[in-house]
């Protein structure tokens, strides 16, 4: 045994205990054992799951906030987007990286999903090592203490009718054995807290037999995630091309599971909201991202109905803290109908619960990885709340959750470990001046006209 951990309380799936402490042997949880309450142990819930990240766009937030054209949507925020990702090499970008994973760190996220398709030279040409851009992740990944799920993406068209790659998009390209050179490559560096996956942009990115070859060329029980059903555009250009909407396409013509996560998903029917949930994969949904972006809203209720598998990602990184994600997921949807307390389950009437069971239950599926409960055999990450903060005077076990979640924007996160090591203490990452101050020069570099 490596360490006893005690706490005033732990989060459990069956909810708060007082009565337990936790066993440490090799990063992971040996055994949740008997210990007496107390009052200095701290209140300790797993760490939280990001399921969808691209690092290098976190020097764009608000970056993008005048308007451009009458219509401004996603698609004129792309346009600053290629021009930003233009500027990235391997140094800055995991200069970026670093600074982002550290304040995922602080904010709760103990692990990661790199949706990463930033590969190539910004002419395409690749690098002398291929996994140039991919590695500067990891070791931003390893150099933090975050726990990474890393997700090479395939990228090979510009469009559902196949249209080439534009200038700007070549650095994102690949051919199927370039890419599937690349997956192997980076599975020889896979750890305890590194696990590589693989995403598919979207339909519009990858062509139908590309993708089917992709799947028959890959290892079985590996992260599968893809964006789709982000924006409206994208579902009627799907319908025109492949005459069907882009979820029921997948879902039809790919041997959807468990193993998959469908980024977004926004625009569903009914019968894909079934779909989804009964094929088991999760859904990421990013709504400060979904909001910024002018996407629309996820109609939560009815897939929670349907039993369907969700969690949460930071995407663009607008926001980088998963308090902002899962209130906003509620607010987006009382908004939407005039109606409070839209996320509760039939387990509990309490919405902060509600969801935190939700984006835990996900964890382990969508990352590949120990994570999302403190329990044996899987990974020591938690995170501990400051019991002394104002929003939880006089709190109880009932109202913890709801109140992280719900009562007001003071970072209520005091202490992270990943793997049993501390990476933040006191509300700080361990490295936090060097990793800012490093970032700070990056990006003024990176913007400089």
């Amino acid at each position: 045994m490596d360490e006893l951990r005690d706490a005033s309380l732990l989060w459990t799936p069956a909810g708060w205990r007082g009565d337990a402490g936790l066993e440490l042997a090799a990063g992971r949880v040996a055994r949740v054992v008997p210990a007496e309450p107390s009052g200095n142990g701290g209140w300790l819930l797993p760490g939280i799951a990001n399921l969808h990240s691209h690092a290098f766009q976190r020097v764009m937030a608000g970056l993008t906030e005048r308007q451009t054209h009458a219509q401004d949507s996603f698609w004129t925020w792309r346009e600053t987007m290629y021009r930003i990702a233009a500027r990235f090499d391997p140094d800055s970008l995991h200069a970026v990286a670093a600074q982002l994973y550290a304040e995922m760190l602080e904010a709760g996220y103990t692990s990661v999903c790199e949706f990463h398709y930033l590969h190539h030279a910004p002419d395409g040409t690749p690098y002398a090592d291929p996994a140039a851009m991919s590695k500067a992740l990891v070791a931003a990944a390893r150099g933090t203490g975050i726990r990474l799920t890393l997700l090479p993406v395939l990228y090979m068209t510009g469009g559902f009718d196949r249209r080439p790659l534009s200038a700007r998009q070549r650095r994102f390209g690949h051919d199927l054995d370039g890419f599937l050179r690349l997956f192997e490559s980076l599975r020889a560096i896979e750890d305890d807290t590194l696990r590589v996956g693989v995403a598919f942009h979207s339909l519009r990115a990858v062509p139908p037999e590309a993708m089917a070859a992709a799947l028959d060329a890959l290892p079985p029980g590996i992260p599968l995630h893809v964006h789709i059903a982000e924006q409206i555009g994208e579902v009627q250009d799907c319908l025109t091309v492949r005459n069907a909407r882009p979820v029921e396409w997948l879902l039809d013509h790919a041997p959807v599971d468990a193993d998959w996560t469908l980024v977004h998903a926004t625009h569903l029917t009914a019968g894909e909201i079934a779909g989804i949930a009964g094929s088991g994969a999760t859904v990421a949904i990013c709504p400060t991202t979904e909001a910024n972006l002018g996407d629309g809203l996820f109609p939560l209720r009815d897939y929670l109905d349907a039993g369907g598998a969700w969690g949460i990602g930071s995407d663009s990184h607008v926001s980088v803290s998963p308090v902002e994600e899962l209130r906003w997921l509620e607010y987006g949807q009382r908004l939407h109908t005039r109606h409070r307390n839209i996320a509760v389950g039939t387990d509990s009437s309490s919405v902060g619960e509600t969801l935190l069971h939700g984006t835990l239950a996900s964890g382990q599926r969508a990352t590949g990885q120990p994570v999302g409960a403190l329990s044996s055999g899987n990974a020591a990450d938690w995170i501990t709340l400051d019991q002394q903060a104002p929003a939880f005077a006089g709190a109880r076990p009932e109202d913890v959750v709801d109140r992280w979640l719900f009562a007001g924007n003071r970072p209520l996160v005091r202490e992270v470990r990943v793997a049993g090591t501390t990476v933040v203490a006191d509300g700080r990452h361990r490295d936090r001046d060097a990793i800012t101050g490093r970032y700070h020069r990056v990006v003024a570099a990176l913007l400089a006209d």
